[in-house]
């Protein structure tokens, strides 16, 4: 069963078989001062920007990330929330680690969102499941738990096994469960990303559930880091990433998405491909 999350004016369906959908990176202020300034001062108005650029993009989700210093969370987030969703009607990623800032979220949004995100630690998992079933969320489960992010493909099986089971028995769908096979930084450990393409089959094929990760992650410390975030993720998609978190506004990144989609079989005729084509070209050719 493919993973299935709603927004005000659409639906957006992915898992194993299917074409990998955008998650929008841009609205988190971690390294970014300017959002994080206007966070703190509560003001939302870049928040809606960024929306709004990345939904004529082609985000598919966006991701919802207001966690600055000295911000109230619990205030906050459902305001942006509220604000995003009149502005795209777009699906969201609720993307916090303050069960209560998740919770006055989950309130004001009226559909089906991903939350992101629980782990395998015995107190996210007590706190954030119950909320995803009450609120019939799906989830990003991060194969990390108490001992750390393990550097072997099989403990991340195991975490992800400890996470659907967890949340099936407290009756969460297991194609609500995203699985997060975590890209590292490659510069500190050079195995890193076969690590995680592994876990991104065995995931998909093995446990026939949802993958994501956030691609740029693998760059970090490198020199032409475009470069070899645009290479990861072709192998990711090749892989069976259902879901890439990535900036959508990136045009290069983009088509490297959608090529690599249409290359392994999963947009039938590149319809896709030809459709962002049609319309980045014919704006780009407007400018």
């Amino acid at each position: 069963m493919p993973t299935v999350i709603t927004g005000k004016d659409c639906e957006v369906t992915f898992g194993p078989g299917l074409p990998a959908v955008i998650i929008g990176e841009r609205i988190n202020p971690t390294g970014r001062k300017k959002l994080a300034s206007q966070l703190t001062s509560g003001n939302l108005d870049i928040v809606e920007k960024e929306a709004v650029s990345q939904k004529a993009a082609g985000a598919d989700i966006l991701d919802v990330n207001v966690g600055a210093t000295d911000v109230k969370e619990e205030i906050l987030l459902p305001l942006a929330v509220k604000k995003i969703l009149e502005a795209t009607g777009l699906p969201l990623c609720i993307d916090s680690a303050n069960e209560k800032a998740i919770k006055a979220a989950l309130t004001v949004y009226p559909h089906k969102p991903l939350i992101n995100s629980v782990t395998g630690e015995e107190k996210s998992l007590g706190s954030i499941l119950p909320l995803a079933r009450d609120y019939n969320a799906a989830i990003i489960g991060l194969t990390v738990d108490d001992n750390g992010i393990p550097s072997e493909t099989s403990k991340r099986i195991k975490i992800a096994n400890k996470i659907v089971a967890r949340a099936e028995a407290l009756g969460i769908p297991r194609e609500d469960v995203v699985i997060d096979c975590l890209a590292m930084a490659s510069s500190a450990d050079p195995a890193s990303a076969l690590v995680t393409l592994e876990v991104i089959r065995i995931v998909t094929k093995d446990l026939q559930l949802s993958t994501t990760i956030g691609v740029s992650n693998v760059s970090f410390g490198m020199p032409e880091r475009q470069t070899l975030t645009n290479s990861f993720l072709a192998m990711c998609i090749e892989a069976g990433l259902s879901a890439a978190i990535v900036d959508p506004t990136n045009s290069s990144l983009m088509y490297t998405l959608l090529s690599s989609t249409f290359l392994t079989g999963k947009d039938k005729y590149g319809d896709r491909f030809l459709t962002y084509y049609r319309q980045h070209h014919l704006l780009a050719s407007l400018l």
